[in-house]
């Protein structure tokens, strides 16, 4: 295998809510075409570092690296424009507007004559969202609801695509569906940061994986092997 591309590197993030350190010293890198995974339960922190990487959020320490250039302290806006694209976690959709109206919500960084094709491109992905184009987006099921914020991120067209979530409260045969989407994105060329609490499904598709605990990365290595790792399977697969 040919020497990995560094992608993105978090150095030392340290990241507050008032009085809490919700986020306390964490580094990691994704390299260009992996499927990485951060796994851990509710308040490890996983969705405040993807928040930070996105702009939401500030470090108060270390550094935020994408393609070589520093992302730390960027606007949201201007992240979105360097290729991340993040489909935060509750899958954020504008309930009030159309699934087309959606996706062109999406499409905003993409010259105009690229629209048509990306949307396209998404209603080929997704032939269940092309039927329900015209119907409003907050009427669809919690799986049409999921497809429509992974395509309108894809409309975007990622460098790097970070999915938070993106199988929670959904039936175990849509959450099989999802992590299948998820690969074929990965295949078409995308790299993938993948915030998961299904820790099986995630650590199955994933190249690496990190573990977090109360703010802290406690574990790495690869996803296979996390998957075989005793203190893992215990705290996150029940086994």
């Amino acid at each position: 295998m040919a020497e990995s591309e560094l992608m993105l590197q978090a150095q030392d993030l340290n990241v507050y809510y008032g009085s809490i350190h919700a986020i306390q010293g964490v580094s990691f890198t994704v390299n260009k075409g992996e499927i990485v995974t951060l796994i851990g339960a509710n308040g490890a922190g996983k969705s405040t570092t993807l928040n930070t990487i996105s702009g939401l959020l500030r470090s108060k320490t270390g550094s935020l690296t994408f393609q070589g250039e520093n992302i730390g302290g960027m606007a949201p806006h201007a992240v979105v424009r360097k290729g991340i694209i993040h489909v935060p976690e509750g899958r954020r959709i504008f309930s009030k507007l159309t699934v087309e109206e959606n996706l062109e919500m999406g499409a905003y960084t993409r010259p105009g004559r690229e629209l048509n094709d990306a949307i396209a491109g998404v209603f080929d992905r997704f032939p269940r969202l092309q039927e329900r184009r015209k119907q409003v987006a907050g009427t669809l099921s919690g799986g049409e609801q999921q497809m429509l914020a992974i395509g309108r991120a894809l409309v975007s067209r990622p460098s790097l695509l970070m999915l938070d979530e993106p199988s929670m409260g959904l039936a175990p045969i849509l959450v099989e569906q999802v992590f299948s989407i998820i690969q074929e994105i990965h295949r078409s060329g995308v790299t993938v940061l993948l915030v998961e609490q299904n820790a099986r499904m995630a650590l199955s598709i994933a190249d690496r994986g990190y573990v977090l605990e109360t703010g802290r990365v406690v574990l790495t290595g690869p996803g296979k092997e996390l998957l075989a790792n005793d203190s893992v399977r215990k705290a996150y697969l029940g086994s």
